[in-house]
């Protein structure tokens, strides 16, 4: 049984800390094998007898796992005979490579990766990778259910670095970014809206490398929305970002913007509140959330009206915004023991 140091839990999130640092110098290596293998499934990872340092930061969001690596030089294998003795292990790994060198090798791909390259892999296909030199990774673990992409489309895509130049890597290394620094603080829903952005870009590369023309395509209208709700996002704060200015700066009529949106159940108007709402959730939980007004978060965050976004975060949350910066408050020193991330059990600690 892995014992590692605690991490903290609330509410439908699971986080987990393994720190090779705090283990005697006789478990590290053993410890840190594990630690891998807990994370992203079954491989054969040869690492240093000496390993001193490394950590693994990880955040389960729904379906979708936020993970942060800092380690130094390993070389991982997954072999056939380890994917047949797998249980319930049928994932896609995107990986960001922040530092660092790597080399990734499947689907008769063999490929160097430099830092700032995104590249992707598929754990029920046999993979090598190395990472000869000290590293940081930021991955998203996504069942393959999710992407909704068929085996041969997955395999269009592993092992093939993606770089900021191109205009999908452009937008995908912010998104999977920006998750994986802010799993652990902001809500839920707020990180799953961030992986599906992952998930529709990840989509229109394999329609790309299909060769199909994503101008007029599903996927190209998915990659539109993805950048408009990258742009709502970064002018939340902005109290005139109305349907009407979303609309001009990308070149559209108001009615095809709402067209867009149709997929996703809701108005650009509300959508633009939701968004809202959630970063002042996310806000007024934070520990310094008890010397801001709730006035000022709201203004902070584009309300105009006080009042309004009172009446709104009640109807959305079922509780005010000060009971809510309340309640957690006082739940921040109370955490529920979780689950890992493919269920098994983990020590936790506030």
């Amino acid at each position: 049984m892995l014992t590692h140091p605690p991490g903290s839990g609330s509410g439908s999130l699971t986080r987990t800390h393994y720190s090779a640092d705090t283990v005697p110098a006789g478990r590290r290596r053993g410890y840190w094998r594990e630690a891998l293998a807990r994370t992203f499934g079954a491989v054969d990872v040869a690492v240093p007898d000496d390993v001193r340092s490394g950590t693994i930061r990880t955040v389960v969001l729904g379906r979708v796992q936020a993970v942060t690596v800092e380690s130094e030089p390993q070389f991982a294998r997954r072999t056939q005979r380890l994917i047949a003795c797998a249980d319930n292990e049928d994932f896609v790994v995107v990986k960001l490579l922040c530092r660092g060198g790597a080399r990734v090798e499947q689907d008769a791909r063999d490929n160097a990766v430099r830092p700032g390259q995104l590249f992707v892999y598929d754990m029920a296909r046999p993979i090598r990778l190395a990472l000869p030199e000290p590293f940081q990774t930021k991955s998203l673990v996504l069942p393959r259910a999710v992407l909704g992409l068929d085996e041969s489309d997955i395999s269009r895509i592993t092992a093939s670095p993606i770089g900021s130049e191109s205009a999908i890597g452009g937008m995908l290394s912010p998104f999977l970014s920006q998750l994986v620094d802010t799993a652990e603080a902001c809500p839920e829903p707020v990180g799953e809206l961030i992986a599906r952005n992952v998930v529709d870009l990840l989509t229109v590369l394999a329609d790309e490398r299909r060769g199909a023309d994503t101008t007029d395509s599903p996927s190209g209208a998915r990659v539109l929305l993805t950048r408009i709700r990258a742009f709502i996002d970064a002018n939340l704060t902005d109290p005139g970002l109305t349907p009407e200015a979303v609309a001009r700066a990308h070149h559209v009529s108001v009615r095809y913007l709402h067209k867009l949106f149709e997929s996703e159940g809701v108005t650009v108007s509300r959508w633009i509140q939701r968004r809202r709402l959630e970063e002042c959730r996310r806000t007024l939980a934070r520990r310094d959330a008890a010397d801001t007004t709730v006035a000022g978060v709201a203004h902070r965050w584009g309300f105009t009206s006080a009042s309004h976004f009172s009446r709104v975060f009640r109807a959305a949350y079922g509780q005010s915004p000060v009971d809510w910066r309340n309640a957690a408050a006082a739940g921040r020193s109370v955490r529920p023991r979780p689950t890992g991330p493919h269920g098994r059990a983990c020590d936790q600690a506030v």
